[in-house]
């Protein structure tokens, strides 16, 4: 299997954005697209390697850049804020996961009607809004995200199915969180699943998580089997859905 990548560039508000696509280049029909959103850390080595990991499934695959020009960064102070100021401004997330979404959509090999999200962290809570807003996504994952809404869904709105991949044992995801979101899920009439995998931290299925959690003192930590299974339920969602 040959897989290909490259860096592809566009703008937003006269902002530069770069993102990474991956995709098997030994096949030239169409298939179905998947966005990779990142952890706070940007668009670093790990996501464009998760990226290419979803085009060896078959996916063409587009890890997106939420910061502007590439950005990653390796500090909790630095990822801190870069994230706060996307969260802070609903209409720059909008724009931005829009703007990828639609590169992806628009790529000579992929299938625009079967187009599916993920996401790390940020990127989990980047996707779980992106179904809440209504996008047309067959599927989104998040793998140890943000639970929070910024766009509430009225019943019918979630059109994609909903996998939450969720570590029992996250700092910082609060039970309150957990019980909010689904039933914010139910009244929208989500069809959903939320996975909790026990003992799992936040950051489960990042391995440099162990590392960066001793590091800056964090309750971060990867686990083997979360990380396994978790990849697994993605994998049959998107098989049945994509």
């Amino acid at each position: 299997m040959s897989i290909q990548t490259e860096y592809t560039t566009y703008s937003i508000d006269g902002k530069e954005f770069i993102g990474y696509l991956a995709w098997n280049n030994s096949a030239s029909e169409k298939r179905p697209g998947v966005l990779v959103f990142p952890e706070w850390w940007g668009l670093n080595d790990y996501i464009q390697k998760r990226t290419e990991q979803i085009a060896e499934l078959g996916y063409i695959a587009l890890g997106v850049d939420m910061y502007g020009e590439g950005k990653t960064v390796d500090n909790p102070e630095e990822a801190g804020s870069l994230m706060n100021a996307v969260l802070e401004d609903k209409q720059a997330i909008k724009s931005r996961v829009e703007a990828a979404y639609n590169v992806l959509k628009e790529h000579a090999l992929s299938d625009s009607d079967r187009l599916g999200a993920i996401g790390y962290c940020f990127g989990g809570a980047l996707v779980l809004n992106m179904a809440r807003m209504g996008m047309e996504l067959r599927a989104v994952v998040s793998f140890h995200g943000a639970l929070d809404s910024f766009f509430s869904p009225s019943p019918g709105d979630v059109k994609a199915k909903v996998l939450v991949c969720h570590g029992e044992a996250d700092e910082f995801i609060s039970k309150e969180a957990v019980e909010q979101f689904k039933s914010e899920m139910d009244t929208a009439g989500a069809d959903y699943e939320f996975i909790s995998y026990q003992g799992a931290f936040h950051g489960f299925s990042n391995p440099a998580a162990d590392e960066r959690g001793r590091k800056f003192n964090i309750p971060l930590a990867y686990n083997e089997s979360a990380d396994r299974n978790s990849w697994q339920s993605m994998k049959d969602l998107f098989e049945k859905n994509l």
